[in-house]
Parts: C-alpha cells; structure tokens; sequence
C-alpha cells in the first residue's frame, strides 16, 4: 500500500513539474511562507465557492479561502460582477473616486472602533501605520506585544525571544526595534499589571490578535481583553485590536462588536477587501487625523500606489454590502460547528488523542489534544484548559498531505469555514479526515 507521501506525489504531478520551475525563480520555489510544503506544494487552476481545482484535476474542498480572505467563498457572483463592471471603467485612476467612500462608509457603519480610517494594500501596512500614529500620539517609543501574536512582516512587529532564548529570533532586524519592543505572555493579568506598572510610561501602544496568537490557535480570555482595555485606558496607552483574519468574520463588526470592547485602533484586511488586496487601519479620528494636512508639521505621511484602487474598493464595498447583516457570518459559524463536532467523534472512533476547536468560523485541529469541549466545539472566548500539545513537524505534514490526498485542504493544522461551505462539504471532510487519521495509524503517525 502506498505510503501518505507516495500517494501525495502521485496525485500532483503537474504541481510537481510547476515546483521544479518555480524552484529556479522563488526562494523555496513559493511566495508565501504558508504555502511551503514539503516535497512541493499543489497548484490550482480554478476556485468557485467552497472547492478548487488543481492543475491535475483534483477537486479539493478549500479550507484555506484565500488565507481567511473569503467568507462568502471563491467567485461570490455579487463580487465578481462589481469587479468585473469596474476592469473597463478602469483599475488606477491617480485620483479619488467615489467608490473609495463608500467602502469607507461602510467600514465605518459595521466597525464600533472607526470614526475616521485610511486604507492600505495590505495588513502588513496597516499594522505598520497604527503603531507609527500611536507612537506620534503619546509621544513615546515602545510597544507592548504578546508572544507568538502575529502583525505581519513590519519590523515594529517582528522578534520575539522565546522565555528559554537569549537571542531573539530576528535576523536581519536592528537591535534598536527590538529594544521598542516588551513581549509578555497573553491571558497573565499579572503579568500586564506589572509591565504597565514599570514601564507603562514609555509604552505608546499595546497590540494583539483580537482572539489570541495564531488566530485564535491558543485563544485569548475575554476577560483577560476586558482588563487590558481598562488598564491600557489608565495608563493613556493606545491599544489596537488586530483584526486582519478576525475583522467582519467573528461578527459583521468584528472580534470587537462580540466582545463588546471596543479599542482605540483596530488594524483590518483580508474580507475587508473582498479577496481583493487591502487593508486599513481605524479608530478614534484624533488618532487617525494625524495623517491630515491640517495637522500641519506634525502630520504623519501616508502615501501608498494601490490605497483604495478602484478594484480593490469595488470588490470591498461589494463584499462589506453582502455581509452586513451577519447572517453569512452565522451560516459559516454553524457550519464550523457542525464541522468541529463530526471531526472530534471521528477522533473518539478512532481512539486517537486529538481536538477541534474554535472560534466562529476558525476551526483549530490539534493532535494528541486529550480534552476536548462539552458540546465538541468551544473555547472561543475562553482560554484552553492547557496549551495545545507541540506537534511534530512530519506528524503536521502527514495530517495536512493525507487530507490533501482525500480532496480537502487545511489552513496549516486548521480551517477557514466560509458560508460556501455545503453539507456535502461536511461529510466528505468527515470521511477524508477517517481515512487520513486511519492512514497515519498505519504509518505509526498516530498513537491508537
């Protein structure tokens, strides 16, 4: 019988002949860190709503959704129209246009956080922006970050030393950004009490995941957010909600309309741009109108080629218009739920340690996980009764290859549920996901 990785290779061999000629052109032969895998990664050819083709010709149920980019799925007929009415009409005007308002308008309307926003091409820039405006607001240098929480790219945001490292795991990156930056562990009250204590009078912002590290892999207590957002208030710091996966997915509002905790800034991309690159960073205008002219020397720049293109707002305000209501963050949150409760029995059946849990829409999948929530799917707002196990590396290929192998992708070791996603969707994923649990038992992957 052909091993999870044999079967893998002889499923994709046109992806296989593609890696080899992009291996001469890219670092790793990608352009995405997530989208390396070893001994080379699927190429698609075409998506429509919960399922993409590869150039092979699998189907593959999609849980990775354009990175969390596509709640309403691939190819939302609405989108692709008001994309496709704006490509003759033209795609960079140099100038403003009206279609930019009304995607600002409705940021606006769904968002408790914004007052006043700009927009960026990624969130990478976003979070870039919100901390430069909180720094020129307070008049101080340092931030405050939890560990392993992810910002993008930006060197404000980048090097984290682990508690058992002595050098920080930032190559490339000037002692003086790491010298800004206080890293603390998530969900230890005790732990910001004292850093705002010490050092809350050089700190200009606090910053994290909106539902903690890795979107929600390890989640944040929402009393723990509820203590950060009166102590950072307190101590006149900025704190910015990052809701680049969890912005207009958790609810029509955000991580932060759920909560119902509302922060000074909040950086967002992804759905807010309806699978078209952007982002944007919001919040109290005060804060934001530093970018103004008005602001006069102090006024914080802002250029950027691609803000608010007239593709990009197009297939935003389209998206943001269909989403409002919330009902697709519902359908794609039940869906999740489903989804979670029918895995969690397969890892009961199969008398194999393991979890699914999360949040909304965001499923988290954790091998040798022993606890698993009451009602199969949970601990959203809550923090996990123990850190997720480590996972080995070849085990975490193996889960996601053997599900590649069964038609299904993964989002890593998780999935993006979108409101494309079907019944038939479930049930396949169930048995694909037996059959890859029962393939790495036989592989010795698995204990059980």
């Amino acid at each position: 019988m052909a091993t999870i990785l044999q079967r893998y290779v002889e499923l994709h061999p046109t992806s296989r002949r593609l890696h080899a000629r992009a291996a001469d052109v890219f670092p790793d032969g990608v352009t995405h860190d997530i989208r390396h895998a070893e001994p080379f990664p699927v190429y698609v050819e075409r998506a429509s709503g919960s399922r993409k083709w590869d150039v092979d010709g699998n189907e593959i149920v999609d849980f990775v959704m354009g990175h969390g980019a596509l709640l309403l799925g691939h190819g939302h007929p609405a989108i692709v129209e008001a994309v496709a009415a704006q490509l003759p009409r033209g795609t960079h005007y140099g100038a403003s246009h009206e279609l930019e308002v009304r995607w600002g308008e409705l940021v606006r309307e769904l968002v408790p956080s914004v007052e006043h926003l700009r927009f960026t091409s990624s969130g990478t820039e976003a979070t870039m922006m919100a901390l430069r405006l909180a720094r020129a607001h307070t008049g101080r240098e340092k931030v405050l970050r939890l560990r392993e929480h992810f910002h993008g790219w930006n060197d404000s945001v980048t090097g984290q030393p682990r508690p058992e490292e002595t050098i920080p795991r930032a190559p490339g990156l000037p002692q003086g950004f790491l010298d800004t930056s206080i890293v603390i562990d998530q969900n230890d009250v005790t732990a910001l009490e004292r850093t705002l204590r010490e050092d809350g009078g050089e700190i200009a912002a606090l910053i994290f995941e909106a539902t903690g590290l890795h979107w929600g892999t390890d989640p944040i207590d929402i009393d723990y957010v509820r203590r950060a957002r009166a102590l950072t208030a307190e101590h006149g710091i900025v704190l910015i909600f990052d809701e680049v996966i969890t912005g207009f997915r958790v609810s029509a509002g955000g991580a932060q309309e759920a909560y119902g905790v509302t922060p000074d800034m909040t950086t967002m991309a992804k759905i807010v741009a309806g699978g078209l690159p952007g982002g944007c960073v919001g919040g109290r205008a005060e804060l934001i109108d530093q970018i103004a002219f008005r602001a006069g020397r102090t006024r914080i720049a802002h250029p950027g080629t691609y803000n608010a293109n007239p593709l990009s707002a197009a297939a935003g305000s389209a998206c943001l218009a269909l989403i409002a209501d919330g009902a697709a963050q519902e359908r794609a949150s039940a869906t999740a739920r489903t989804l979670a409760q029918r895995l969690n029995a397969v890892f009961r059946e199969e008398s194999v340690a393991g979890c699914v849990y999360g949040q909304a829409s965001m499923l988290h999948i954790a091998p040798g996980m022993e606890a698993q929530p009451e009602d199969g799917y949970g601990w959203g707002w809550h923090a996990l009764p123990a850190r997720p196990p480590v996972v080995r590396a070849a085990t975490a290929a193996a889960l996601r290859r053997g599900m590649m192998n069964e038609g299904v992708d993964l989002m890593g070791a998780g999935m993006m549920v979108s409101a494309a996603h079907s019944a038939e969707d479930i049930d396949h994923t169930e048995r694909a996901f037996r059959r890859t649990l029962r393939a790495m038992k036989d592989e010795g992957l698995l204990t059980g």
